[in-house]
């Protein structure tokens, strides 16, 4: 891990340097009770008592913190000044703050990135009162930036460790397929998949009451919710959401299949059409996603193919940022709504990771949702999983 944190806390540095920003500050305390996301890229470890990271644009690397904890921090091998304290972080928060004297002192809140806005209100007070009869409060930028690009861009170990996630649900959603038999029920299925992460010793990507999410047929509701009692019967559409946790990082893709109907050797039109239109709406956004574009630009490429061919308009994004976690912040590939904010705006960069999932309803079979994972290069979008291009058919009745 400290390699990892090393490497990270390298790239944060250069892109300081980058965005003109002459110290970030993450702020925090007993981090075990739900604390700053970024603790897991710069430091890796809980932090109990008030902690200040500080880097500089100029390569200095601060940890501010409790006694009980200064080892640990020696031991990241990320930071070369360290500083603890016994009874109160504001002496040595100040003097290096004044020793520092920086233009701007980013922090760790955001309207937009909810992987940048680590910083609690109740801390964010501590601070403004620490800095009260100094000029630091009026210095104070957001470091949604940092905070972005920071997760946005993998490093090699990172994209290493996705991939090893991607493998993993690969092999997954292959056993799978061949245990699914007509007649099963969702919870059967998620609960054979379930199985497969413990044998492996993986973890499950998301919540382990949804992961994985499983529809089988037209009646099973959509979302984020358990599988449940719904079976899989001939003429049904079975569609299947998961990703695991491996090393720390993790996986997501959608893959979907079609148990015939008595006298069916192939998908029936309606299926396939509507298969067909996903698998044309993901290659058209894997060809548009290149460095700089936008991505409510790669959004909008992938969704125009699914209202043009007819289909309603899917009322999720096209894909999110993957790492850490499933849905890990920065920009989002994803339409102008309010509720996105500014991420659809974000530009691509060379190391993204991205999901790319468009979905569409077929009446009378069910939900059809493909989700691939892609990096960006400077060449334009790589596939890390073994894009489906073919709807599986599942086998018949239980014996």
């Amino acid at each position: 891990m400290s390699t990892l944190i090393q490497e990270k806390v390298n790239q944060a540095i250069h892109i300081l340097q980058e965005k003109d920003i002459d110290l970030w500050m993450t702020f925090v305390r007993e981090t075990s009770a739900g604390g700053d996301t970024v603790i897991d890229l710069i430091y890796g470890h809980d932090l109990t008592w008030q902690s200040a990271l500080i880097l500089t644009r100029t390569g200095e690397r601060f940890a501010i913190l409790g006694h009980y904890e200064a080892e640990t921090a020696r031991q990241t091998g990320a930071y070369t000044t360290i500083l603890p304290y016994h009874e109160s972080i504001s002496r040595s928060l100040l003097h290096t703050l004044e020793r520092l004297y920086p233009r701007k002192i980013a922090l760790n809140y955001s309207l937009n990135d909810v992987h940048a806005d680590g910083l609690t209100y109740g801390m964010y007070q501590q601070l403004l009162m620490y800095f009260e009869a100094t000029p630091w409060e009026q210095r104070i930028v957001s470091a949604q930036g940092i905070i972005s690009a920071l997760r946005g861009r993998k490093t090699p170990e990172e994209i290493h460790r996705i991939q090893k996630a991607v493998d993993s649900t690969e092999e997954i959603f292959e056993q799978t397929f061949a245990f699914v038999q007509a007649g099963m029920t969702e919870r059967q299925i998620a609960e054979f998949m379930q199985d497969q992460l413990r044998q492996r010793g993986l973890l499950p990507a998301w919540e382990a009451e949804h992961c994985p999410i499983v529809n089988a047929g037209p009646g099973s509701p959509v979302g984020h919710v358990a599988p449940g009692d719904f079976r899989l019967e001939p003429g049904h559409l079975l569609h299947i959401d998961f990703g695991v946790k491996q090393d720390e990082y993790c996986s997501d893709l959608q893959r979907v299949a079609y148990l015939p109907a008595p006298g069916e050797t192939h998908p029936p039109p309606a299926v396939q059409r509507g298969f067909d239109t996903l698998i044309r709406s993901v290659q058209t956004a894997v060809a548009t996603m290149q460095p700089g574009v936008l991505g409510v630009a790669v959004d909008a490429a992938a969704r125009g193919l699914v209202t043009s061919a007819g289909y309603p308009e899917y009322k999720h994004a096209t894909g999110h940022h993957l790492g850490r976690t499933a849905h890990d912040g920065a920009g989002l590939l994803g339409p102008r709504w309010e509720r996105y904010g500014e991420t659809p705006n974000y530009p691509l960069e060379v190391g993204n990771i991205f999901t790319v999932e468009p979905s569409l309803f077929v009446p009378d079979y069910g939900f059809l949702g493909i989700e691939e994972n892609v990096m960006i290069t400077e060449n334009g979008a790589e596939f890390l999983s073994s894009p489906q291009t073919e709807l599986i058919l599942v086998k018949g009745q239980q014996g």
